[in-house]
Protein backbone atom coordinates (compact mmCIF):
# COMPACT_ATOMS: atom_id res chain seq x y z
CA UNK A 1 0.00 0.00 0.00
CA UNK A 2 1.64 3.40 -1.39
CA UNK A 3 0.88 6.85 1.20
CA UNK A 4 1.28 9.83 -0.31
CA UNK A 5 3.31 12.64 1.47
CA UNK A 6 0.10 14.37 1.91
CA UNK A 7 -1.48 12.09 3.61
CA UNK A 8 1.62 11.11 6.09
CA UNK A 9 1.41 14.78 6.88
CA UNK A 10 -2.79 15.12 7.52
CA UNK A 11 -1.81 11.77 10.08
CA UNK A 12 1.35 13.80 11.49
CA UNK A 13 -1.35 17.06 11.67
CA UNK A 14 -4.25 15.18 13.71
CA UNK A 15 -1.88 13.93 16.18
CA UNK A 16 0.20 16.81 16.71
CA UNK A 17 -3.30 18.94 16.66
CA UNK A 18 -4.84 16.03 19.05
CA UNK A 19 -1.66 16.40 21.66
CA UNK A 20 -2.26 20.31 21.76
CA UNK A 21 -5.53 19.91 22.98
CA UNK A 22 -5.47 17.67 25.56
CA UNK A 23 -1.97 19.32 27.00
CA UNK A 24 -4.66 22.79 26.59
CA UNK A 25 -7.75 21.00 27.94
CA UNK A 26 -5.59 19.36 30.94
CA UNK A 27 -4.09 23.14 31.04
CA UNK A 28 -7.59 24.83 31.63
CA UNK A 29 -8.80 22.60 34.32
CA UNK A 30 -5.77 23.14 36.19
CA UNK A 31 -6.09 26.84 35.94
CA UNK A 32 -9.69 26.92 37.22
CA UNK A 33 -8.33 24.58 40.20
CA UNK A 34 -5.64 27.67 40.77
CA UNK A 35 -8.12 30.21 40.54
CA UNK A 36 -10.69 28.54 42.94
CA UNK A 37 -7.81 28.39 45.33
CA UNK A 38 -6.78 31.57 45.02
CA UNK A 39 -10.42 32.76 45.20
CA UNK A 40 -10.67 30.63 48.90
CA UNK A 41 -6.89 31.97 49.91
CA UNK A 42 -8.29 35.58 49.19
CA UNK A 43 -11.54 34.78 51.33
CA UNK A 44 -9.58 33.09 54.06
CA UNK A 45 -6.94 36.50 54.48
CA UNK A 46 -10.12 38.86 54.47
CA UNK A 47 -11.44 36.47 57.58
CA UNK A 48 -7.99 36.56 59.12
CA UNK A 49 -8.22 40.15 58.74
CA UNK A 50 -11.18 40.29 60.35
CA UNK A 51 -10.54 39.10 63.83
CA UNK A 52 -13.13 36.21 63.25
CA UNK A 53 -10.93 33.36 62.61
CA UNK A 54 -10.10 32.25 65.99
CA UNK A 55 -6.17 32.48 65.93
CA UNK A 56 -4.18 35.38 65.89
CA UNK A 57 -3.83 36.86 62.33
CA UNK A 58 -0.03 35.90 61.80
CA UNK A 59 -1.20 32.27 62.07
CA UNK A 60 -4.11 32.91 60.44
CA UNK A 61 -2.35 34.28 57.48
CA UNK A 62 0.51 31.56 57.85
CA UNK A 63 -2.31 28.66 57.62
CA UNK A 64 -3.72 30.42 54.55
CA UNK A 65 -0.91 30.57 52.63
CA UNK A 66 -0.03 27.16 53.18
CA UNK A 67 -3.37 25.56 52.21
CA UNK A 68 -2.90 27.82 49.18
CA UNK A 69 0.60 26.24 48.21
CA UNK A 70 -0.59 22.60 48.88
CA UNK A 71 -3.70 23.37 47.02
CA UNK A 72 -2.02 24.21 43.96
CA UNK A 73 0.48 20.97 44.39
CA UNK A 74 -3.15 19.46 44.33
CA UNK A 75 -3.16 17.75 47.51
CA UNK A 76 -6.39 19.17 48.93
CA UNK A 77 -8.77 16.66 47.08
CA UNK A 78 -12.42 16.93 48.19
CA UNK A 79 -12.10 14.36 50.78
CA UNK A 80 -15.06 11.58 50.33
CA UNK A 81 -18.04 12.04 53.28
CA UNK A 82 -17.55 8.53 54.21
CA UNK A 83 -13.53 8.75 54.96
CA UNK A 84 -14.37 10.98 58.49
CA UNK A 85 -16.66 8.16 58.97
CA UNK A 86 -13.70 5.32 58.04
CA UNK A 87 -11.26 7.85 60.23
CA UNK A 88 -13.30 7.63 63.26
CA UNK A 89 -13.38 4.18 63.38
CA UNK A 90 -9.78 3.73 62.68
CA UNK A 91 -9.14 6.21 66.08
CA UNK A 92 -11.51 3.83 67.54
CA UNK A 93 -9.25 0.39 67.00
CA UNK A 94 -6.79 1.06 69.31
CA UNK A 95 -9.35 0.08 72.07
CA UNK A 96 -10.72 -3.71 72.94
CA UNK A 97 -13.80 -4.72 73.75
CA UNK A 98 -16.72 -2.42 75.41
CA UNK A 99 -14.20 0.33 75.42
CA UNK A 100 -14.36 -0.20 71.57
CA UNK A 101 -18.05 -0.45 71.24
CA UNK A 102 -18.32 2.50 73.78
CA UNK A 103 -16.17 4.29 71.08
CA UNK A 104 -17.81 3.85 68.39
CA UNK A 105 -21.22 4.92 70.51
CA UNK A 106 -19.50 8.26 70.87
CA UNK A 107 -18.49 8.63 67.33
CA UNK A 108 -21.90 7.41 65.60
CA UNK A 109 -24.81 8.24 68.12
CA UNK A 110 -23.49 10.66 70.97
CA UNK A 111 -26.00 11.72 73.65
CA UNK A 112 -24.33 15.09 73.58
CA UNK A 113 -21.98 17.03 71.04
CA UNK A 114 -20.39 20.12 72.88
CA UNK A 115 -17.60 22.32 71.45
CA UNK A 116 -17.03 23.25 67.78
CA UNK A 117 -14.28 22.57 65.40
CA UNK A 118 -12.78 26.05 64.97
CA UNK A 119 -13.14 26.15 68.60
CA UNK A 120 -10.34 23.37 68.96
CA UNK A 121 -12.71 20.20 68.17
CA UNK A 122 -15.83 18.08 69.39
CA UNK A 123 -16.68 16.49 72.46
CA UNK A 124 -18.73 13.72 72.27
CA UNK A 125 -20.44 12.09 75.10
CA UNK A 126 -22.58 8.82 75.42
CA UNK A 127 -23.92 8.26 78.54
CA UNK A 128 -24.37 3.98 79.25
CA UNK A 129 -26.22 2.94 82.39
CA UNK A 130 -24.12 0.14 83.90
CA UNK A 131 -26.26 -2.13 87.04
CA UNK A 132 -25.30 -2.63 89.57
CA UNK A 133 -23.83 -5.75 90.85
Amino acid sequence: MYLSPYTHRSSLLAAFVLTVSTGAAMAAGHTQQNAGAQERYRQEIALCNSGQSHQDVKTCRLEARNALAEAKRGGLANTAPDQFSRNAVRRCAEFQGDERSACEMRVFNPSRVDGSVPGGGLVRESVIVVPAR
